[in-house]
């Protein structure tokens, strides 16, 4: 699986919007009567919004920085 190409649905996404699909697909993925075949892409997609939220924070924390040393 490749997470690495985020697609540009998921790259527009904010934060907020990435955190509720997640919370979307885990409560797909724990239901039981989930297909296997569903669960691996909802799993591929999952793991994309979290990359995707990972980056979000990283440059979040790196503008926080940046404004901080300017003071």
């Amino acid at each position: 699986m490749k997470i690495e190409n985020i697609p540009a649905d998921i790259k527009s996404k904010s934060l907020k919007e990435a955190k509720n699909e997640i919370d979307e697909i885990l409560s797909k993925l724990e239901n039981k009567d989930t297909n296997l075949n569903e669960s691996e892409s909802d799993y591929l997609r999952l793991m994309q919004l979290n990359k995707h939220i990972d980056e979000l924070l990283k440059k979040r924390l790196k503008e926080i920085s940046k404004n901080h040393n300017h003071d």
